[in-house]
């Protein structure tokens, strides 16, 4: 996992350092002279513009401007407080005139066409939240130090910075709270069939679906059955729906349906309940009281996380009270719902504030998904795109968030491993016309190429 550090927490880092301040400056100039080597593709003949500010992410550039000018780059070094309004042409832009620790607003020249290579975070980016001010370079690369930042992974930070290189300068990092995840880190929890496995080890449970919105519920169970539940046991209130005959169907009525769940449930390893499910009362009625009865883990998203909005209890008297583990799983909307509040900027401290009131393990959605654990730990999932903002795709992340249940992962490492493969399901499907129903059908190709 590749930790991820906030502006304080770096700079904490930085404070910490036993080498002087001029050490670790000639090592990260080298290192955005490296990378700036590789974009050029040599030193013949280029020619590279610096804006330089007055911090250290300057003195970073003029580093990285001496190092290019002794391997034969013509180097041309501007004062970002004295920008001209258009840069001169150049084969390359690099961008050290503002760090981690900018406040307040820059306006950018204009650089044309020329590539830029941003130092640390793009200038004009807040290295929290990756809200931008003003006018900010868009980088093709972004070299940053030691560490990910937050800021480069949510809002206009992960639209400005390009590809990310995190450079080793040598500073050791104190216990990291937030991660970014990668296939290995899924490649090793994400369950695998034993060879003595039979259909009741990994057994989901799916209550769903509603007049008109079956579907969610197909999508869920169809995608825990795909994602390597040894069963999965499918009830759509008051009807049968038609699906793959690998899932099994069971018939409860429209209401009161919570004590006919609860009777077998200890057969499951983990419960999926809310998507499709509908808001009536009396089935809000009967998802709380499976919520609060069952002795399994639950992922609870959709009209489950409705229910326990709806409730005259704050969410967090019901949940905190469950001793297996909970998974959240709200988009901006249902999170709302939840708190009252929208995420906002800090998509990090909004998903930890929920998930420490709740008990539970919370996975806020977003094109950077954050799952946040209770006792505070962080993971984050980068993976997606704009592709998986279709109707049913999280249907389908609730069906593998409850096989990682399922198999005994806690709820942090089950979801967001489930939020990976979802993502990487994704990838593999065409870049247009994505539909719910087809990151189901690819599945088995996620998984196979993790082992």
């Amino acid at each position: 996992m590749l930790p991820v550090l906030t502006p304080s927490q770096m700079a904490a880092v930085d404070a910490a350092a036993p080498e002087p301040i001029d050490e670790l400056i000639d090592r990260a100039g080298r290192a955005v002279a490296r990378v700036a080597l590789d974009m050029l593709g040599g030193s013949y003949g280029r020619v590279v513009v610096v804006i330089a500010g007055k911090g250290n992410n300057g003195a970073d550039g003029r580093v990285a401007a001496a190092v290019l000018r002794r391997r034969g780059v013509q180097v041309k070094i501007f004062d970002a407080a004295a920008l001209p309004a258009t840069l001169p042409s150049a084969c390359l832009v690099i961008d050290a005139a503002y760090g981690t620790g900018f406040r307040g607003e820059w306006l950018a020249p204009d650089v044309g066409t020329t590539p830029v290579l941003a130092v640390d975070v793009p200038s004009g980016v807040d290295a929290l939240t990756g809200v931008a001010s003003g006018h900010v370079l868009r980088a093709d690369c972004t070299v940053t130090f030691q560490a990910m930042k937050t800021g480069l992974l949510f809002g206009d930070g992960a639209l400005l910075a390009g590809r990310i290189e995190v450079a080793d300068i040598g500073l050791g990092l104190p216990m990291v709270d937030q991660h970014l995840l990668g296939a290995a880190d899924v490649m090793a929890w994400w369950p695998r069939r034993a060879t003595d496995a039979h259909k009741w080890r990994g057994a989901v449970r799916v209550i769903g679906g509603s007049k008109g919105m079956v579907g969610a519920a197909r999508l869920c169970a169809e995608a825990a059955a795909r994602g390597g539940a040894g069963l999965v046991k499918l009830s759509v209130p008051g009807q049968s729906i038609e699906t793959r005959p690998e899932i099994v169907q069971h018939e409860v009525p429209n209401a009161g349906w919570a004590a006919e769940v609860l009777a077998d449930i200890n057969r499951f390893n983990a419960l999926a309940i809310g998507p499709g499910l509908g808001r009536g009362n009396q089935t809000m009625a009967a998802v709380l009281e499976t919520i609060s009865a069952a002795p399994v883990p639950i992922v609870i998203d959709g009209d489950g996380l409705f229910a326990l909005a709806s409730d005259d209890r704050s969410p967090s008297a019901l949940l905190s009270r469950r001793r297996a583990p909970t998974v959240l799983t709200p988009h901006d909307g249902e999170f709302r719902t939840l708190t009252g509040a929208l995420p906002g900027n800090n998509r990090v401290s909004a998903a930890r504030s929920l998930a420490a009131d709740t008990g539970c393990t919370v996975l806020l959605k977003g094109p950077t998904t954050v799952v946040a654990a209770s006792d505070g730990e962080v993971l984050l999932v980068d993976r997606g795109d704009e592709r998986l903002a279709t109707a049913g795709t999280g249907d389908v992340l609730t069906g593998l968030v409850a096989v990682g249940l399922a198999a005994g992962l806690s709820g942090l490492h089950a979801a967001a491993a489930a939020a990976w493969v979802h993502a990487d399901a994704a990838c593999r499907c065409p870049s247009a016309g994505l539909l719910a129903g087809d990151l189901v059908d690819v599945l088995h190709a996620v998984l196979t190429g993790l082992r």
